[in-house]
């Protein structure tokens, strides 16, 4: 098996780059399978063309009929590019996206007169066998019927020969089986709620849109590589390995110099990107070895997501062409970084302002404050529902591994805008008072500076940080669908905005106050009620722990007790109220996440115990029968001497021993664990001995291998090791 280690180690320094062509400058290839706003002015009629834009804009429904003429522009458009098929797009509750295709061919009842045929039933709704995609008890397994359904919002796209059209997915009754649906829902409350609060600043607002844009952070490894691991194969990490001399301790990888293998295959990817309308604009080493990032200009929040998700599709697919294999996971090795996906958030009206961004006026100002403060509101007030939002079996692992923020949910605002808030605190109780008001000019309190937004503090400790003209939410992890992040955010920030809105109503109405008055007296009692989820410092030091305690913070680190939340009396009445999840699809999101951690431990347990089984401890007895073969050669030539002459190999033999014991004896204890485990009666309950009872085992039999990784010669050791997976360039 050794061989195998040392055939992907020669395969992969035989690698020569991939040689990729520049299509076009990028402005000129941009969108060009995206059957955008250019594509649809030219192959749909007026009418269809503003039934779309008028959807896409303002919500409205689409006629059947003009959908017929829609999807004929559609098909006409895309049967110029050589597209035999169409599909409908949809991300189901996997984690991944979906797919069925079906040709647009068709032929008579005879078999004659074949057509390239696709109508506005088929653009609108479809019904794939649903039976197989988790569902959370929604559905029993032998009622098949799910629907996907067009979600105009998001453009249709052209990838290889085959239409994709972004679509929902719902029930027969007609709850959601997505990720899409419930932020779609969550778009349109934060819509409501934002622009009834931003006509306080200007009434012509109609429309506020989430901005969201999302940092991809991943590792490169050779696929030979990649294929001599069954760890990294089946579960997308290394469950043992020890750690290379060198890692990333000299910090020379971090904005370093892109590998030549690398950088082609950055640039067919950004190819492919510019043709599906995605607007990737950085990319760069990260801080770990074979470690890197690529970042787009931000979009609208469905269509980022929608993007993000497509991105991953297209990574894999390119990597492939490139002999790489990309992973996602959030901690793919252990002792070197692991991966996020940064979030970038915001809000931006119709009339083109950022309400998170800081103004010269007045009223730009205050306006910034309110919606500043109350997103610090809503974060403070369910910092639970948001930490159980990106919990994941496999962000378990980075969040607090002294890389990433920690699972305490803080929201980190700089030295500067701490000041701000701490001295509009003081400000007198009721009316303000003329000197207050000019005061208001943001000037605030000694000038929120012009240069606020170049002059933003930064703390990567931070799960939650504001940076100038945005907040990003920094916990989110690599292979996660930015839709469950996004979704909670949203419909948080929107049930604090209707809230606030209704207590400064309150106080124009019946206390008499202005409306800049009134607004800035509930903006004050906010900023004295939030002021334990602001934290400035160290968010990996364990005084932070204890001072998150003291604060009422909560600290769940692992999935099981994090998702508790998503279930709580109080989420569940947040969804309901914004019309975004009723109780049954809460419910049904948490049993399929749990289901999902559970399934993925269980996976690792079985992985990581064939490996050591199968692998370690064969390698192991291989070597340590060489040692003894030693020692009674040693025997024969010095007779009694040889126990003082043999005596390392002595010990050696004997530590060997003692690891394969440690290995067998602990592997024993996981199966007999997760026996247990199977058996209980509820998702939450297994779950729970998934985590408390059986991964436990892993770091303790981990340990015993990857001893023996440093004493079993390494010409016989068949896993390939650290060194090989991270610095094979």
């Amino acid at each position: 098996m050794a061989t195998l280690r040392f055939q992907a180690l020669q395969a992969a320094g035989n690698r020569k780059p991939v040689k990729v062509e520049e299509l076009d400058k990028k402005s000129a290839i941009f969108g060009s399978n995206v059957f955008n706003d250019k594509a649809m002015r030219q192959f749909l009629t007026p009418e269809a063309y503003k039934a779309v834009k008028g959807a896409v804009q303002y919500g409205t429904k689409i006629d059947r009929k003009l959908a017929d003429y829609i999807a004929m522009g559609m098909k006409e458009w895309a049967l110029t590019k050589g597209v035999t098929h169409y599909t409908h797009w949809f991300q189901p509750l996997t984690g991944t996206t979906a797919e069925k295709h079906d040709a647009f061919f068709e032929t008579s009842f005879d078999g004659s007169d074949p057509v390239e045929k696709f109508g506005g039933s088929q653009l609108v709704q479809q019904e794939p066998d649903a039976s197989s995609f988790p569902n959370g008890g929604i559905r029993n397994t032998f009622e098949a019927r799910g629907y996907t359904a067009w979600d105009p919002t998001s453009p249709a796209f052209i990838y290889g020969t085959t239409l994709c059209i972004p679509t929902v997915f719902v029930s027969y009754t007609g709850e959601a089986l997505d990720n899409k649906t419930p932020l779609l829902r969550a778009l349109s409350a934060i819509d409501e709620a934002a622009s009834e609060v931003a006509k306080y600043f200007d009434k012509n607002v109609k429309k506020v849109t989430p901005t969201l844009g999302w940092e991809q952070e991943y590792f490169l490894v050779d696929a030979a590589l990649a294929a001599s691991r069954p760890d990294i194969n089946l579960t997308g990490r290394t469950l043992l390995g020890h750690a290379s001399a060198k890692g990333q301790q000299l910090e020379d990888h971090y904005f370093g110099s892109i590998p030549t293998r690398v950088l082609n295959y950055m640039r067919d990817l950004e190819n492919e990107c510019m043709l599906l309308g995605i607007p990737v604009k950085t990319r760069h080493n990260e801080v770990a070895p074979n470690q890197f990032e690529l970042a787009p200009i931000f979009e609208e929040t469905n269509l980022a997501v929608d993007h993000n998700s497509l991105l991953m599709d297209v990574m894999y697919k390119v990597a492939e062409r490139h002999d790489f294999k990309v992973l996602m996971h959030e901690k793919p090795f252990k002792g070197v970084n692991g991966s996020g996906k940064h979030n970038n958030w915001s809000l931006a009206t119709d009339t083109g302002v950022n309400l998170l961004a800081p103004g010269k006026t007045p009223m730009s100002n205050l306006q910034f404050l309110t919606f500043f403060i109350n997103t610090i509101k809503a974060v403070y007030r369910y910092e639970e529902l948001l930490r159980a939002s990106i919990a994941s079996a496999s962000n378990d692992h980075r969040l607090g591994a002294n890389e990433a923020p920690p699972a305490i949910i803080s929201v980190f605002i700089g030295q500067q805008l701490t000041k701000v808030l701490a001295e509009l605190e003081g400000v007198t109780n009721g009316k303000l008072s003329p000197e207050e008001k000019t005061d208001l000019k943001l000037n605030v309190v000694g000038k929120i500076p012009d240069v606020l937004l170049d002059n933003t503090d930064r703390n990567r400790t931070s799960p939650f940080a504001f940076t100038g003209n945005k907040f990003e939410f920094r916990a989110v992890g690599s292979s996660a669908n930015c839709a469950n992040a996004m979704t909670t955010l949203n419909s948080i920030v929107a049930k604090q905005l209707k809230d606030f809105k209704v207590e400064v109503d309150a106080l124009i109405e019946k206390k008499g106050l202005k409306k800049d008055e009134a607004i800035f007296n509930v903006l004050r009692e906010y900023i004295k009620e939030t002021k334990n989820i602001l934290f400035e410092g160290d968010g990996y030091s364990e005084a932070w722990e204890k001072e998150a305690k003291k604060r009422g913070l909560s600290n769940h680190k692992t999935t099981p007790k994090a998702l508790k939340a998503k279930v709580s009396k109080e989420a569940v009445k947040l969804f309901e109220e914004l019309h975004i999840m009723n109780h049954v699809e809460v419910e049904a999101r948490y049993e399929i996440e749990l289901e999902e951690y559970t399934k993925k431990i269980q996976i690792e347990g079985r992985v990581l115990g064939d490996i050591a089984r199968n692998h370690v401890i064969p390698t192991a007895i291989r070597y340590q029968n060489t040692l003894i073969e030693n020692v009674r050669g040693l025997k024969e030539i010095f007779g009694n001497d040889f126990e003082l002459i043999a005596k390392e190999q002595i010990s050696l033999i004997k530590e060997i021993s003692s690891h394969i014991e440690g290995i067998n004896s602990n592997v024993d204890a996981m199966i007999e664990e997760r026996k247990k485990a199977n058996n209980l009666p509820s998702a939450e309950k297994q779950a729970e001995a998934y985590c408390d009872k059986v991964k436990p085992y892993f770091d303790v039999i981990r340990e015993h291998c990857d001893k023996l990784e440093l004493l079993v010669d390494d010409e016989m050791w068949t896993l390939t090791k650290y060194r090989e997976l991270l610095f094979t360039r």
